[in-house]
């Protein structure tokens, strides 16, 4: 089953219409989806290395947007809709830290957060319910989501074949590894950060 969803991922990967689903996964999960986007970006840039850049720049803009809409559900709806997906995750006590770390440091949590494996939405409706500073808001998340996809990108484009040699000869691993550092970084959020 592992090996086929990879193989269908990599099919698709190639097909110029591939960046809709990236796209949705991207936006997604800035703002209330728990899969990174990574799972698309890795396996569709090994299939289309020279589309390498533009994928990044799919996944870095539909990040953007996506945690726009995660600044307002936390800046509109956090007392309805924000406080249940919160609650939804379990990460309520997180959540009241990382307000707390808002009013201390601002930028440098998303800064720093943004390029974690840290559940990314929790950043984003947290910065929205803070009502942190919507500029300077936008243009971390500018800074970490491309700094981060074009990072994955790049190492991919460059060193493609011996990294989809080694997916491909570890897919099972890679996947419980993917699954793991999702589980870890809401577990890191809940129970440390």
């Amino acid at each position: 089953m592992v090996r086929a969803a990879y193989d269908w991922t990599m099919r698709l990967g190639s097909r110029p219409r591939a960046v809709w689903p990236l796209a949705l996964v991207s936006f997604s999960e800035s703002s209330f989806f728990p899969i990174p986007p990574d799972v698309l970006l890795i396996p569709m840039v090994l299939a289309a290395r020279e589309r390498a850049w533009f994928l990044a720049a799919v996944c870095s803009v539909s990040s953007v947007v996506g945690g726009l809409f995660g600044y307002a559900i936390g800046y509109f709806l956090y007392a309805t809709f924000g406080r249940w997906l919160i609650a939804a995750y379990g990460l309520e006590e997180a959540f009241v830290r990382f307000q707390a770390d808002f009013a201390e440091w601002g930028l440098w949590v998303i800064l720093i957060k943004g390029l974690t494996p840290i559940p990314f939405k929790i950043v984003t409706i947290a910065s929205g319910a803070a009502h942190f500073d919507l500029t300077v808001f936008i243009l971390a998340l500018i800074v970490t989501r491309a700094g981060r996809f074009f990072l994955v990108s790049a190492l991919l484009w460059r060193f493609g074949v011996p990294i989809r040699s080694f997916i491909e000869g570890n897919l099972t691993w890679l996947l419980l590894l993917v699954a793991a550092l999702v589980v870890g970084g809401f577990l890191l959020v809940r129970y440390v950060v």
